[in-house]
């Protein structure tokens, strides 16, 4: 258990370091930056980028407490009806225990795939303007970078309950199949994409943040201590902006 929970604070630290960049680059969005955006900047609401984050931010908690809601009440159905005895596999031979830790595991796949999703988006939207193959190939190149860590967060959480190795890789490797997927779209429909950019890139941060703070490290806080979790979380979370300020400093 505390080595789950030195996991669930490397976890933890790494996702708030990417909700923080997320922050960043969404109340940071300007649209006239891109020449191809010029007909929607006059649209009030697309020139706010940090209000249209600040929005995104807190629609992205308020999803993941709805999810948690439905997620607990559909497991309170299960064990109702005995699904809990009938189901239940052991948890020294499951692949995907349903009785460990199950709703956690959902919640951060879904939130680091709906992260990616707002991230191939926004690599769609930067190679849209007219100094699009330089900012593109930076915001493309800093994600790739930093897809290494969350990948790594999502495996650590997975393993740690018992998930099998090749089954966390494939996990970690599916939650981030949304940004090419996405980023294709984005750039052939950029003016469209663009406009929704901010507000993604917040409810994907608060999405994010609340499953890093609420669940990976309060878990780790139990397994550990305050003392610890707040140290490696923060070690963690400086590490993960350091590695983006590299690469933003080599391109």
């Amino acid at each position: 258990m505390y080595w789950m929970g030195i996991s669930n604070a490397i976890a933890g630290g790494m996702m708030v370091a990417a909700s923080f960049s997320l922050l960043v680059e969404g109340g940071s969005f300007e649209p006239d930056h891109f020449n191809r955006l010029a007909s929607i900047t006059n649209i009030n609401m697309l020139v706010q980028p940090i209000i249209n984050t600040i929005i995104g931010f807190g629609s992205g908690v308020l999803f993941i407490l709805a999810t948690k809601q439905v997620l607990s009440s559909v497991e309170d159905e299960h064990e109702a009806f005995g699904g809990n005895h009938s189901n239940k596999v052991p948890l020294e031979n499951a692949d995907m225990p349903r009785s460990v830790g199950f709703e956690k595991m959902f919640l951060i796949m879904f939130v680091m795939t709906l992260h990616s999703l707002t991230e191939g988006i926004g690599i769609g939207v930067s190679f849209g303007g007219s100094k699009g193959i330089k900012v593109g190939q930076f915001i493309a190149l800093s994600l790739a970078v930093h897809n290494v860590p969350e990948g790594l967060a999502v495996g650590l959480v997975l393993t740690t309950r018992n998930v099998s190795t090749i089954r966390a890789v494939l996990w970690a490797i599916f939650t981030s199949l949304p940004q090419p997927v996405f980023a294709v779209p984005a750039f052939l429909f950029v003016e469209k994409f663009a406009a929704l950019l901010p507000i993604g890139l917040g409810f994907a941060a608060g999405a994010m943040s609340y499953v890093a703070v609420f669940e990976l490290l309060f878990e780790a806080v139990e397994d550990t201590s305050a003392l610890v979790t707040g140290i490696v979380g923060t070690l963690a979370c400086v590490c993960m902006i350091g590695l983006q300020e590299c690469v933003r400093s080599a391109v």
